[in-house]
């Protein structure tokens, strides 16, 4: 089957990938995503948010290592216990719940919810290293690379996106097809309050010297919620806050790894190497055949809420914020970290001019984050 999805980006070997323009595509990606991000902006006349993830909410929680020794054998242990996952610990941690439009939407609205956070900070060593994470409540990421992020991304900036796809190579035009036909079946899950969902990291991550993982936060199946209220806009973020401020349990989630093991996982039934894993992030790393190991848990604080002008502070950096052994893999790492670099700066230096004219010292502008949801 993969001499098909080949058509549709899919690659099956370095051969196939256009490494040498990567960085050509990289910069042009750079450039939409900051395009995106001001349109978005100027379509909801309102300051600049985050290139994607738009809408989202803060919260303070506390991470905790777990013994991964306690109950495994010694070769998954020690394959577990790697970087901050050594030893048990309990670290701080501030968590943004999110939508993962470019545009701050009403939560009813069918979407991609989001989960990161960061913990800090972590013994490295004599220095504090500051950890981040992002999460999404979909397996894998829609966009398999960076030639079909800017496949997709030209389109979406586009005055005319019909003729925009159009314009596009055959192959683009294959990878976008795909790439649609992806987001519009993860947009199709159900609403759920934000600590009620599962998040995967979709992209994989070093893990110490040797290993690759992907990350899953799973709530507790007691993780107490509301109904959402029909018509409210706001009914995630609300109901979120009505949780911190009145429950007598807070939500927790079980961080869990999973390894990249290539004599186990198949594709269309068949191995293959570990760059065919890393490397295209729409393809699913099936659990029956690679589990998920739960290594920590995360657990949000009572009343907790950070407020907007901190929230606005707020960001996650999963490739800045890590270590040579805890470093993100893959084409879709490698594109999106300059494009999110690139927006922050432009987010943040638009709201630190806003707080300079404002009396209360209050920044003026919204949330977001990353650009694979907005197809549709």
């Amino acid at each position: 089957m993969l001499f098909l999805t080949r058509w549709f980006g899919v690659t099956g070997a370095d051969a196939e990938r256009d490494l040498t323009h990567e960085p050509a595509i990289i910069e042009e990606i750079v450039a939409k995503t900051l395009q995106m991000q001001g349109d978005a902006a100027a379509q909801q006349h309102r300051p600049l948010a985050r290139g994607t993830h738009a809408k989202g909410i803060c919260v303070h929680a506390e991470f905790e290592v777990l013994d991964v020794t306690a109950g495994r054998d010694h070769g998954l242990a020690d394959r577990l216990g790697t970087g901050i996952f050594v030893k048990p610990a309990v670290y701080p941690a501030i968590v943004r719940f999110g939508n993962s439009d470019p545009h701050v939407n009403s939560d009813s609205k069918r979407d991609v919810r989001s989960l990161s956070f960061s913990i800090e900070p972590v013994p490295d060593g004599s220095n504090p290293t500051r950890r981040d994470y992002s999460m999404q409540s979909a397996t894998t990421l829609p966009l398999n690379d960076a030639a079909a992020f800017l496949a997709v991304i030209k389109v979406l900036t586009a005055s005319n996106p019909a003729k925009a796809v159009w314009s596009l190579s055959f192959r683009d035009k294959l990878r976008f097809v795909r790439s649609v036909l992806l987001v519009q079946s993860q947009l199709r899950q159900k609403i759920f309050p934000y600590q009620q969902l599962r998040y995967w990291s979709d992209v994989p991550f070093r893990h110490g010297p040797t290993d690759v993982v992907k990350y899953c936060a799973t709530p507790s199946p007691d993780n107490p919620a509301h109904a959402l209220r029909k018509g409210n806009p706001d009914s995630l973020q609300e109901e979120l806050v009505r949780h911190l401020n009145e429950d007598a349990r807070m939500s927790r989630f079980e961080f869990g790894l999973q390894f990249l093991d290539t004599t186990k996982m198949t594709y269309w039934g068949k191995p293959r190497d570990a760059s065919f894993w890393i490397e295209n992030a729409s393809i699913d790393w099936n659990e029956r055949q690679a589990p998920f190991h739960t290594v920590a848990r995360l657990t949000l604080l009572p009343k907790s809420q950070l407020t907007a002008g901190a929230s606005e502070a707020v960001y996650f950096d999963v490739t800045g914020n890590s270590t040579p052994d805890s470093a993100p893999l893959g084409s879709i790492n490698r594109a999106r970290w300059p494009a999110e670099v690139a927006s922050r700066k432009a987010r943040m230096s638009t709201n630190s001019q806003g707080e300079q004219q404002t009396s209360s010292g209050e920044s003026a502008a919204s949330d977001s984050r990353n650009c694979s949801r907005r197809i549709g």
